[in-house]
């Protein structure tokens, strides 16, 4: 049998298996979110439709408030576990406040625990931010959040340690997205800058939290302000596929994203 009927079989033989073992050779990001749940968002497909799998699981978080990560924290590590075992070849936290809300250290801890208990590659959130601002040159930068005062509170600390001057920090005051009235993306477009055109000296804009809807309001908002914009999930999902040794690079989406 000559080779390329050899490879002729073993693709057929592969679609009649089913996808499972079609995507079994794709590298696979596991993604650990905030609520209980959660499906993998469409951002992921739209950024990358190609070459790599994602997986989603929920830790069950309710109100984002200290008290809420407090009860949910020590479920990240079982559900990296649980994704390991689902076949993710690297493992990213995606919730920016319950990873940064006890400060820099603690969020280095949590990606610690992850790698050690699932030998994977591992990042969060808020460290996916960190270094998309510092990959832009963000260095004075103004912050637009969907989190209340004691969270943005916290949120200052942790980039304050992480090495920015933070010139502002404003949020929606959300707690619980099913409390609150929908955001859309022409309201966030107009918080967000607004946030930034309350310090002109700012040479960046972080939009911190990944359940508000930015990938598509990047670039706008990056013609609008003049200056970069990094946003929770669109970026957190770049550091994610970066694990897997992919680019990262997404076309259409701001500076970071253009590059890789």
């Amino acid at each position: 049998m000559n080779r390329s009927r050899r490879e002729f079989l073993k693709t057929a033989c592969a679609v009649a298996a089913g996808p499972a073992l079609m995507s079994a050779a794709e590298p696979t990001l596991g993604m650990i979110f905030p609520p209980a749940d959660y499906p993998v968002p469409p951002e992921a497909k739209l950024m990358y439709p190609a070459g790599v799998r994602f997986l989603a699981l929920g830790v069950g978080l309710e109100r984002m408030t200290p008290e809420g990560y407090d009860k949910v924290v020590d479920n990240i590590v079982p559900a990296a576990k649980k994704l390991a075992a689902d076949g993710a070849n690297a493992i990213a936290l995606m919730g920016t406040s319950l990873s940064f809300y006890k400060g820099a250290a603690f969020n280095q801890q949590l990606a610690d625990a992850i790698h050690k208990a699932t030998g994977l590659p591992s990042t969060t959130m808020s460290t996916a931010v960190v270094e998309g601002l510092r990959a832009v040159g963000g260095k004075k930068v103004a912050v637009a959040t969907a989190y209340n005062d004691e969270v943005n509170r916290r949120l200052r600390i942790f980039l304050e340690e992480s090495g920015f001057e933070v010139l502002t920090v404003k949020g929606l005051g959300i707690e619980r997205f099913e409390d609150s009235p929908p955001v859309t993306q022409a309201g966030l477009i107009k918080f967000s800058a607004d946030v930034r055109a309350g310090v002109p000296p700012a040479d960046s804009l972080l939009i911190s939290c990944g359940a508000l809807k930015t990938l598509e309001i990047v670039a706008p908002l990056e013609k609008q302000c003049k200056v970069p914009v990094v946003s929770s999930l669109p970026h957190a999902l770049r550091a994610g596929v970066r694990l897997l040794g992919l680019s990262g690079r997404s076309a259409g989406y701001g500076t970071l994203l253009a590059k890789g």
